[in-house]
């Protein structure tokens, strides 16, 4: 005998869900495009369409979350449809350095943001220089020769990847609002409890559930003046 919970499940409207993947506010959409990732082919097409329609603009965390969703899929559907309209990504990886932000973003849009959290240190060391490759750390000098525009990629990568969670624009925000308050602003983003540091790797939370503005880790265990850099870099104020 058939479950009618389940009969009712899978009779979806689309043309609801499209309404509200569409025009819904950003917690609607959310919630949409989650439920729209298990509706297998039906729910993909709805989300590359929604995709193609927004191509134009630049993306937000919601075009990131639904990207998200088609690479999980791993369709051959959905592969062609990233690899002929998004090849390299949902965010453009511009760069006057040289720079090849490729694979992170593929550990972005895979959530592995403890990976992703190494590699973004080794991109900073690379745009650094060799010196700092060579050490494998930043001074808060190397900051001052980043340009704003890769800064604003590795930004942009973490922010669109994380549901607007992550990212050295999230720091600054909350940096700001604590008034520049380095105690306030480590409790707030979960570096430090009372007065215990997080221990890397193991006491740091790698998803979600973690608190906003939590990663990346922008070198902290070298001290405040990297971050500081960071945080005051000319690439937010534009």
């Amino acid at each position: 005998m058939t479950d009618p919970t389940t009969v009712f499940d899978t009779n979806f409207d689309f043309s609801a869900l499209s309404l509200q993947l569409t025009t819904g506010s950003e917690k609607v959409q959310a919630q949409t495009i989650d439920k729209l990732a298990t509706l297998s082919t039906a729910g993909e097409e709805l989300l590359m369409k929604f995709l193609l329609q927004r191509q134009s603009n630049p993306p937000t965390w919601i075009d990131g979350k639904a990207y998200q969703a088609l690479y999980r899929a791993d369709s051959p559907e959905t592969k062609n449809f990233l690899q002929t309209n998004f090849p390299t990504g949902i965010v453009q990886l511009n760069s006057e350095q040289g720079m090849d932000y490729t694979s992170l973003q593929k550990l972005l849009a895979e959530q592995d943001f403890q990976a992703a959290d190494r590699l973004t240190l080794q991109k900073l060391c690379e745009l650094a220089g060799s010196t700092a490759m060579q050490r494998k750390w930043l001074y808060f000098t190397d900051v001052e020769n980043f340009t704003s525009t890769d800064l604003q990629t590795v930004n942009q990568l973490w922010l669109i990847h994380s549901e607007g969670k992550f990212g050295f624009s999230v720091q600054r925000e909350i940096w700001l609002a604590v008034g520049k308050n380095w105690e306030k602003l480590w409790s707030k983003i979960g570096w430090k409890s009372g007065n215990n540091w997080t221990r890397y790797p193991d006491e740091f939370t790698w998803n979600l559930n973690a608190p906003r503005g939590h990663l990346p880790l922008s070198n902290q265990l070298r001290g405040v003046r990297v971050i500081a850099s960071l945080l005051s870099h000319p690439a937010w104020e534009r």
